[in-house]
């Protein structure tokens, strides 16, 4: 059996692929294969070697006789940060080293943190299923908003609130919020 492999166009990497029999029995065992153009089976291959590969039979490897690649030359870490890595701290880290201003003992970030929200917004604190079940019995209790549980603190007076008494509680109210919480015959409760 003999089988040749003959492109069928020189720029298509595809193949047909012809099989002949031959009538000669004593050739059927030994096969022959004709593939001309072998080089379009291969894939492209880098022309250039690598580092590593160029270093390969050279001993050290580039790196020396004496220390072979081992210990730290420079130091561990940021050492001679001050000394002999000062080019490298003073163009690439200014100000790392040393102190500027005065130390503040027990700094406490969160004094200023006063989230606010406004009257036509706090409605929505609680579901509207509550406010419509408090809205069928205006003689019954009023409904308890806590803003504080929400997350806000300061109840800011910018929109309108429903005719419906209210109890809000919250750390600090505005003036005209104060005013229109009560408009309606609410309440403001502060909390600590």
């Amino acid at each position: 059996m003999r089988v040749i492999i003959i492109p069928s166009n020189r720029w298509q990497q595809s193949f047909v692929f012809l099989h002949e029999i031959e009538k000669d029995k004593s050739r059927t065992k030994s096969r022959d294969f004709q593939i001309p153009f072998l080089f379009q089976l291969t894939s492209k291959m880098p022309t250039k070697k690598t580092k590593t590969r160029k270093l390969r039979g050279h001993v050290s490897h580039g790196h020396g006789r004496i220390g072979k690649h081992r210990k730290h030359p420079g130091g561990r870490g940021n050492a001679g940060g001050m000394h002999h890595h000062r080019i490298n701290f003073d163009k690439y880290h200014p100000g790392y080293f040393g102190k500027v201003g005065m130390r503040h003992y027990h700094l406490k970030r969160n004094t200023t943190h006063c989230p606010t929200i406004n009257l036509d917004k706090l409605w929505t604190l609680v579901s509207e299923q509550t406010r419509v079940n408090y809205g069928k019995k205006p003689e019954g209790p009023a409904p308890i908003i806590d803003a504080v549980r929400a997350g806000y603190y300061k109840v800011l007076g910018k929109g309108k609130l429903p005719k419906q008494p209210v109890i809000v509680k919250a750390k600090f109210f505005s003036r005209r919020a104060e005013e229109k919480i009560k408009a309606v015959g609410g309440a403001c409760v502060l909390m600590a």
